[in-house]
């Protein structure tokens, strides 16, 4: 393995009477080795506990003894793209990826893949293959026996892992601070590296090693319990000394080392099958008896129904009560980090130290378990069966055919483990080509889920659903995309399409009677030129006292997704529209997203628009905000508003003939639409200045624009970078949602949906901090404003070397959080943990795409619901005569300033509850069940268009690669016939 550092194999002893002299120097540098390791670290201290026995276990074989090691390594195998991928946790480097990384392509080879197997993750190698400390008995295993299940024989079963605590263990724990319940995340670069992040906590808990994360995925909610302080590692970045009693941060659990047959080194592919294989057959030697029907790989969860496994049978042990009391208290420190205070108490005391912890029990599946995705390995399947059959024939004792009844799993997603798959459970048409021993089945991207993960097994138990087709295929990879982020992919279910009025729709005279008619208003959308789903609409106006009056209108969804109905429910169930290369997943039917629901140019559509009064300094001097009917008359896209900005579509333009400008509809003329965008603007700069200026930070970077053939293949691209026609809409619909935030959080301060971005995380931000200052950048972060002000300097430093700085700009988001929807009954007595850092906003929410996001069908319903109240609040005023109707201009709700007095009233409380009843306003319990799901399936969306980028550079740098061979190739045979 070129480029791996070496480190000393781990065999099995075997001590005979007389032994050599090489033996003996053998054991001498071996323990002379193992006398340099940390005795006290947590991966001995673990196996130890784990396992409960001695070092040495008795035979019985003529009084031979065979004596285990207490430590444990792994083969990390040559990876599949060139990269060597170090077990250190230091952060991987943009130029420490090259396109050595990319596969070789050989012209002669027809079967050869277009893409490596994970290219919807990390480009790295498949999961490694991770020992496990035993469970019982301590035992040490070289490279071709990595997984053992079960001690010798005369020895108790082995245990890999610890068992789960109990449904009364974990409600006990959590009551007294012993354990905390947190959300599982592996590292994709580094299986064994898991975190947890604790509430309240500043710093994730780190949970390092296979054992330690106790058969916990990626996504699980677990139940993880932290560390005596002596067993917390160093900090990243850190200069502070290590302390001899922390886990080595550089995974010394799984060092690296070359296996050595004798005096000579195997080579990579004798390496990789051998290893390969004595795994597979440690697995099915503990599987010996576990040959279930069909029928129990339904796909199953391996949790109960109440979330956590049933292990009420096995008694719960703390794997640290004896030996980490033992060491705390000889070093003096009896530290408490039972609390979320004593945590942060201790992080404060101890800044160099990281946390580490370990899983207790498991409360919540995952939802990836059901979504895996990979190959099955037929080379280590057939090398197996092959052995099996020679094994048979000599003692058929040892083995049976029975043996391959199980196929490896590699996931594509480098964060889970690999898997083992029963053979007669797999999909017909697989399995008998399987038996057939086609070898293309490993080409095969198949759909799977983890069934099953026993306390014994190194391997969890999967079941494949289906194929997806050919690994190297564009198709079946986006299939395996969307499989693996669960993403819907069927058509409307009937019910919902029910919902919907007939195509030949007009707007009711009930709706012409109670909304503001706006079909005289020069209003236009400015999107995407293949955009279908038009949900935002622009107007502007000069009014006769000199301000300036912006409008703001969104299609009213809300009129046609009615809540619990068919329709509602599947919305709510896809939340999100995922968007592709050439594909487009819809929230919504196309009758609804594409035709009434879309503001198309010359149709009547029912909207909720905004109107913002401007005067001379931009300040907002009066607002309107309710219900409309609006036509659209012209549908501009991005170049065209553009071209009007630059001066390129003048009005002289706009009349002469093959100009590629739009349609107008309705009465107005090209003066009307060139005259409004650009006063939109010169408003939109100014107002963009001004947010910056408060705070809000500019991170946006450049992205890549593919171009496709006939086939959809990416051919070539470029870097499109933001121009001043996106920002135009971006600052108005910015500043919709703020006032949609600010309306829905008064009259629903319990009940409102919100959208909050925290602070950056202040470890990834002081990493920032240390990589300007090292680059001689000065850059300060106490605040968004002084670190936007920071960065708008460096842009000028960097005028000069645009690539150093939109690297900055790549690193300075490195340390952003998730921005997330949430109810803010949750957050009742934490208003000021509403806001959005990176608009510098205090209350934000998304009102503004209500076709293709869940969250906007929500705020227009609680819109609609506080526009009502407020009606018949001022209404009831009216006729009161409490007010005069020049006083009748001030709104409680919707209005410039808030009246709290009139909209805490009892009056004004019980007109919000009746409207709040009509739209069907959720309460805060399930408000905050919809944003938890929202803000997965946008992850899920964000993940899938990141995963679809990939795999067409990809595609395109694989593309590019052949063109350079097929160059080189004429030019060869150019000068040799020259």
């Amino acid at each position: 393995m070129g480029g791996a550092v070496e480190q000393p194999a781990v065999v099995v002893e075997r001590v005979d009477d007389g032994g050599g002299d090489k033996e003996k120097k053998k054991n001498k540098r071996r323990s002379s080795w193992r006398s340099k390791q940390n005795s006290s670290s947590p991966a001995s201290c673990s196996a130890n506990e784990m396992c409960g026995g001695g070092l040495s276990q008795s035979v019985g074989n003529g009084g031979k003894t065979k004596n285990y090691a207490a430590s444990v390594s792994i083969l990390s195998r040559q990876q599949d793209f060139g990269v060597n991928v170090m077990n250190d946790h230091r952060e991987t480097a943009a130029s420490d990826i090259t396109f050595s990384s990319m596969t070789t392509m050989h012209l002669n080879e027809q079967a050869e893949p277009l893409f490596p197997s994970n290219i919807d993750g990390p480009i790295f190698s498949n999961s490694l293959i991770e020992p496990i400390p035993a469970g019982n008995t301590h035992r040490s295993y070289t490279g071709k026996e990595m997984h053992p299940l079960h001690a010798s024989e005369g020895s108790a079963e082995c245990k890999i892992f610890a068992p789960y605590w109990s449904n009364e263990a974990v409600e006990v724990a959590l009551k007294k601070g012993d354990a905390f319940k947190a959300l599982f995340h592996v590292n994709a670069y580094n299986r064994p590296e898991a975190y947890c992040k604790i509430e309240g906590v500043p710093t994730d808990i780190l949970v390092n090693g296979i054992a330690s994360q106790n058969r916990a995925v990626e996504g699980d909610v677990v139940v993880i319990k932290v560390d005596p302080l002596p067993f917390w590692t160093k900090m990243k970045g850190s200069n502070g000394p290590l302390n001899n009693l922390s886990l080595a941060e550089d995974g010394s659990l799984f060092p690296e080392f070359n296996e050595k047959v004798g005096n000579s080194y195997k080579s990579k592919s004798e390496v990789e099958v051998n290893d390969e294989c004595t795994d597979f057959k440690s697995f099915l030697c503990s599987q010996k008896e576990y040959h279930n029907d069909d029928s129990s790989y339904a796909g199953e969860s391996i949790l109960e129904p109440n979330g956590l496994m049933d292990r009420n049978a096995v008694k719960v042990q703390n794997p640290y009560a004896s030996d980490s009391s033992n060491v705390i208290s000889s070093i003096g420190q009896k530290q408490a980090a039972n609390s979320v205070e004593g945590l942060c108490a201790m992080l404060g005391s101890f800044p160099s130290k990281r946390p580490t912890g370990r899983v207790m029990a498991i409360t919540e599946s995952s939802p990836r378990r059901k979504t895996i995705v990979g190959f099955l390995d037929m080379k280590q399947w057939l090398y197996h069966r092959q052995r099996c059959k020679k094994d048979a024939k000599k003692k058929k004792d040892l083995l049976s055919n029975s043996d391959c009844d199980y196929i490896q799993l590699m996931p594509t997603d480098s964060r889970f483990p690999k898997m083992m798959v029963l053979v007669k459970g797999l999909p017909d048409c697989i399995k008998k080509r399987l038996e057939n021993g086609d070898a293309t089945v490993e080409m095969e991207l198949v759909a799977a889920q983890i069934v099953d993960w026993a306390a014994d097994t190194p391997f969890p138990l999967a079941h494949v659903s289906h194929s997806f087709g050919r690994g190297n295929e564009i198709e079946p990879r986006i299939n395996a995309i969307l499989y693996e982020n669960a993403i819907c992919c069927s058509d409307f279910s009937p019910e919902s399409l029910a919902c919907l009025p007939h195509v030949a729709w007009e707007v009711p005279l009930e709706e012409l009677q109670t909304r503001k008619d706006l079909r005289s208003l020069c209003i236009f959308t400015i999107d995407t030129s293949t955009t279908t789903d038009l949900d935002d609409a622009l107007s502007v106006q000069m009014l006769p006292d000199g301000t300036v009056r912006v409008g703001v209108h969104i299609t009213d969804v809300s009129y046609f997704v009615l809540p619990d109905t068919a329709l509602d429910v599947e919305a709510q169930f896809r939340s999100t529209s995922v968007y592709m290369l050439q594909r487009k997943l819809s929230m919504l039917p196309p009758l609804l997203s594409e035709n009434l629901g879309s503001l198309n140019p010359g149709a009547d559509r029912l909207a909720f628009s905004v109107f913002w009064d401007l005067n001379g300094d931009l300040d907002v001097v009066d607002r309107w905000i309710g219900r409309s009917i609006i036509r659209s008359c012209c549908k501009l896209s991005y170049e065209h508003a553009q071209g009007i900005i630059d001066g390129i579509f003048d009005e002289v333009a706009s009349k002469s003939s093959g100009n590629d400008l739009p349609r107008l509809h309705c009465h107005f003329e090209w003066t009307d639409i060139i005259r409004s965008i650009k006063t939109l603007h010169e408003i939109s700069k100014s107002l963009r200045q001004k947010r910056l200026q408060d705070g809000a930070l500019r991170l946006e970077s450049s992205k890549f624009v593919f171009w496709l053939d006939e086939n959809g293949i990416p051919y070539d691209g470029m870097l499109a970078e933001q121009r001043d026609s996106n920002f135009l809409v971006e600052e108005f619909m910015l500043l919709a949602n703020k006032t949609a935030a600010e309306i829905i959080s008064r009259a629903f301060p319990d009940s409102a949906l919100l959208r909050r971005h925290p602070e950056p995380d202040m470890r990834k931000l002081r990493e920032f901090e240390a990589f300007c200052s090292k680059h001689g950048l000065e850059i300060e972060t106490s605040s968004s404003s002084r670190f936007q002000w920071s960065l708008e300097r460096i842009r000028e430093k960097l005028k000069d070397d645009s690539m150093l700085f939109s690297i900055l700009i790549s690193y300075a988001t490195k340390p952003m959080q998730l921005a997330m929807y949430f109810c803010t009954g949750d957050l009742k007595d934490k208003a000021s943990d509403w806001g959005h850092y990176a608009l510098a906003v205090p209350l934000y929410t998304h009102f503004t795409s209500p076709l293709r996001r869940y969250p906007d069908i929500i705020v227009h319903r609680t819109l609609a619901a506080a526009i009502e109240a407020e009606k018949l609040f001022m209404k009831g005023r009216r006729m009161l005569n409490k007010v005069s109707c020049e006083e009748e201009v001030t709104r409680c709700f919707t209005g410039l300033h808030f009246d709290r007095i009139a909209a805490e009233s009892a009056e004004d409380r019980e007109l919000l509850i009746a409207a709040a009843t009509r739209y069907k306003v959720p309460c805060s319990k399930i408000l905050a069940d919809i944003a938890a799901f929202c803000n997965g399936r946008k992850l899920a969306s964000g993940h899938v268009t990141d995963a679809c980028d990939r795999l067409n550079m990809w595609a395109l740098l694989k593309k590019r690669e052949v063109c350079l061979l097929l160059h080189l190739l004429c030019s060869i045979c150019f000068c040799s016939v020259c």
